[in-house]
């Protein structure tokens, strides 16, 4: 090997690499506008306190959701695929990074071939073995930032793939506890309509008993025993409800269909103060805000690619090995060669390749700006929305005790008055249906009151921290 071409092939490219990345090409990524100030229509404030930063066991204290909860992350499928996905992006990044060393190969290689050669005079050919083992190697010296960029993209989403995995756990933990109250809710209006059956049996036997009495007919008898089977009929759909609530938490927690052990509606705890912080929180707590922006990012390293693509590749190839006509020579000194060569290449003409390559990536760019910003846009309406949601069950819920407490005096009063003869039973079948519908809308205001928190919980970018 010839050391001293060697080391001067060396030398031009040391130059080469020193010289030409003045000119650097590479963008650094900023992050696209976004108006954050008033993204809550409840208006500003400057307290940075907010649920968000809760862990989901200090939000949710009900230690059966809890249990519901941990087995969900644990056994989940959706969280294990976003899981799987976080592999993909970091085998991805490897990738990238190997791109900076060289490549290298080696093996063995047999050639015969025929020499010329002059014999007694004459010229003709020799046959000859070439026996060899040859090493190549390649290296391309990222001038423009094309390696550079590739990688940083990769990190990208390898970032994206955690926020993703971040989203999805999220929207578990708000989907397990949804389900989970309205679990409960059905419980509720289940016990109330079975107390109501119970209920409008003694209203039968009681208008009987007045029918026998004269003082109400059969019209009446009739009607109150279709006013118990209206009741009744409601049995099947809300037991129907309630295991089609159960099967949904068991597919969410990673089982097979089956019971799920949970305590009362009542003994839920509702945290009254829900501070929310201030709006461009949402750009580091909400994983789906993160995971968008995580995109924008990819993409803009691709333009730093595409452009990259327009400028010269200064690429290194070597090769050597040993070579001789026998293999019992193969290993000697004298037997070795080798090479370097430092070249560079100026794309001229490429059909138009590296023009749609630079259009596609921003046009790709653009589109992920604008969703990145959307979803900000979005994320402050949810978080406007489950407010407002909440705020509404709290100024409803003086009202709708008034309500129940009206309704329950006049069920009382008319039945008193039926006894003795004052009013009909339809006047008390109005009570009664007053009275039901109302019972029924306060578990409704309840269950809309906890599941308007957790809303708000995941709009703000609660359950992964």
């Amino acid at each position: 090997m010839n050391l001293k071409y060697f080391t001067h092939t060396a030398a031009v490219i040391a130059v080469a690499v020193l010289i030409l990345p003045a000119c650097k090409l590479r963008q650094t990524y900023v992050r696209p506008a976004v108006e954050t100030d008033s993204l809550y229509r409840a208006g500003y404030t400057t307290d940075t306190t907010t649920i968000a930063n809760l862990s989901w066991k200090q939000m949710f204290k009900d230690d059966k959701l809890q249990t519901l909860i941990q087995e969900g992350i644990t056994n989940n499928y959706d969280l294990k695929i976003a899981v799987a996905r976080i592999k993909q992006a970091e085998a991805n990044l490897r990738q990238t990074k190997a791109a900076f060393l060289p490549t290298l190969s080696v093996g063995p290689q047999y050639t015969r071939q025929k020499v010329a050669a002059t014999q007694g005079g004459n010229l003709g050919f020799t046959p000859e073995n070439v026996y060899a083992v040859i090493g190549n190697a390649s290296w391309e010296i990222d001038l423009w930032g094309k390696l550079s960029s590739a990688k940083k993209g990769s990190l990208a989403l390898l970032l994206q793939s955690y926020a993703y995995q971040r989203s999805v756990q999220t929207k578990l933990i708000a989907d397990i506890a949804t389900n989970y109250y309205n679990l409960l809710a059905y419980d509720k209006q289940l016990v109330i309509t079975m107390q109501t059956v119970d209920n409008r049996k003694e209203d039968v036997e009681t208008n009987k008993a007045l029918k026998i009495a004269n003082r109400v007919n059969e019209a009446s008898v009739a009607q109150s025993e279709a006013n118990r089977y209206a009741a009744e009929v409601t049995i099947p759909d809300l037991q129907n409800s309630i295991r089609q609530t159960e099967n949904a938490l068991c597919v969410l927690t990673g089982r097979h269909p089956g019971a799920i052990q949970r305590n009362l509606l009542e003994a839920q705890q509702v945290d009254t103060t829900l501070q929310t912080g201030v709006p461009a929180q949402l750009l580091s707590n909400r994983p789906d805000v993160q995971q968008a922006e995580y995109n924008v990012r990819y993409y803009f390293e691709q333009i730093n690619v595409a452009r990259a693509y327009f400028y010269p590749t200064l690429n290194i190839t070597a090769q050597g090995g040993w070579q001789s006509a026998t293999v019992g020579d193969l290993f000697k000194s004298a037997t070795i060669f080798g090479n370097v060569v430092g070249g560079l290449t100026q794309p001229i003409f490429n059909k138009g390749l590296n023009k749609q390559r630079m259009q596609l990536a921003k046009a790709q760019y653009e589109e992920n700006v604008a969703t990145f910003q959307q979803t900000v846009l979005d994320a402050g309406r949810e978080v406007s929305d489950a407010l407002y949601n909440y705020k509404a069950v709290e100024d409803k819920s003086l009202t709708r005790k008034l309500q129940l407490d009206a309704w329950f005096r006049s069920v009382d009063y008319n039945r008193e008055l039926l006894k003795n003869g004052y009013v009909t039973y339809t006047d008390v079948l109005t009570s009664e249906q007053g009275y039901l519908s109302a019972q029924l809308s306060s578990i409704n205001d309840r269950l809309q009151q906890l599941t308007s928190l957790v809303t708000l919980y995941r709009s703000l970018g609660g359950g992964w921290k």
